[in-house]
């Protein structure tokens, strides 16, 4: 007899899609080990994902040269578990039955790599704190 297990799954979304989400995105699937099902997207994603952000997990062991940044959508937030919204207000869709949390960051904007290590350290914690709390 098999059984079928759920995978959780979560959404980050933060206005651009550049560095936060993607931050914390690439974050869950490094250290949920796969077990976790990740999205990340944005309220009015940018042209790129952030060079520093790129960088600073590179720093890290992580290459998130290949994501793109993606749009929020009323599916993916359907299709996720729990959401994760970083600074970008009421332009989430809120639906019952659904985890919110919102992560008050930095936006690493402009910030160079000494500025993005910090608030990659603090997404990395807070990353930690929510698998375990789905694990």
């Amino acid at each position: 007899m098999t059984y079928e297990t759920h995978r959780p799954s979560v959404l980050y979304v933060c206005v651009h899609n550049a560095g936060r989400s993607q931050m914390a995105a690439a974050y869950t699937r490094v250290l949920s080990g796969g077990a976790v099902e990740v999205r990340s997207a944005g309220s009015e994603p940018a042209d790129q994902v952030n060079p520093a952000v790129r960088a600073a997990l590179l720093e890290e062991g992580i290459d998130i040269s290949a994501e793109t940044r993606k749009i929020l959508t009323t599916q993916a937030v359907q299709a996720s578990d729990v959401v994760v919204t970083m600074g970008c207000g009421d332009s989430c869709p809120i639906f019952p039955g659904k985890r919110y949390e919102d992560w008050v960051l930095d936006d690493p904007a402009g910030r160079g790599i000494d500025g993005v290590r910090p608030i990659r350290d603090d997404i990395k914690e807070r990353v930690r704190r929510l698998l375990a709390s789905l694990l």
